[in-house]
């Protein structure tokens, strides 16, 4: 049943990855990315998320959120890390996403407490990365304020120390790029990838912060 269960996301992950690689296509400032990182990535980060989800290691209650949050992480990183920026046409339509995967958690099992803390880490994420950007339009850009509101939502819905741990996270991952491909980006890494990766992490490796609720 573990087996079939990964094998079955890995699969629904790559198609789901390929359909991304389409839709940025057709987007109005299209971004050419290869399909095959994009099938590779989204396959294998569903294919780790139903193994943990039937080995028990997550409740099934929490899949439809890094579902949904991974598939974005994965078209928004290569996107930005190929053409610099970060599309309205997904890091908007993410909130409505990332907020019906938070009410079917909810639903599921999850409890309303999973749409609270979600709306809330998305107003406190957004405020808050909103402000860096005002300060310092060059170190924080629009498309990355617009991306925190989502972020925010996936990180609250786990609990508040996970906002602040992918905080850090992200910043450390942004230096680790920074310092391997220095030479790639000598006007500054984009921070988005960071973010997402973070997140990523979290949403699925989110230790015992969900069986709190």
């Amino acid at each position: 049943m573990q087996f079939l269960t990964t094998a079955l996301l890995a699969l629904a992950g790559v198609l789901a990855g390929v359909a991304g690689r389409h839709l940025l296509a057709r987007l109005r400032r299209g971004a050419v990315v290869h399909s095959g990182w994009l099938a590779a990535g989204v396959g294998v980060l569903w294919a780790v998320l139903g193994w943990r989800v039937s080995t028990g290691a997550i409740p099934s209650w929490w899949l439809p959120v890094p579902l949904v949050l991974t598939w974005f992480a994965v078209l928004l990183t290569a996107t930005d890390l190929r053409h610099r920026r970060l599309p309205d046409a997904l890091t908007l339509p993410a909130y409505a996403m990332v907020g019906v995967a938070a009410v079917v958690a909810s639903l599921a099992g999850g409890g309303s407490r999973v749409v609270t803390s979600a709306f809330a880490g998305a107003v406190a994420y957004c405020v808050l990365h909103a402000l860096v950007h005002l300060a310092n339009p060059s170190a924080l850009g629009a498309g990355d304020v617009k991306l925190s509101g989502s972020v925010g939502a996936v990180l609250g819905a786990v609990g508040w120390p996970a906002m602040m741990l992918g905080s850090v996270l992200a910043a450390v991952l942004t230096l680790v790029v920074r310092v391997m491909a220095r030479h790639r980006w000598r006007d500054g890494v984009p921070y988005g990838p960071g973010t997402l990766a973070a997140t990523s992490l979290i949403a699925l490796f989110p230790g015992t912060a969900l069986e709190a609720r």
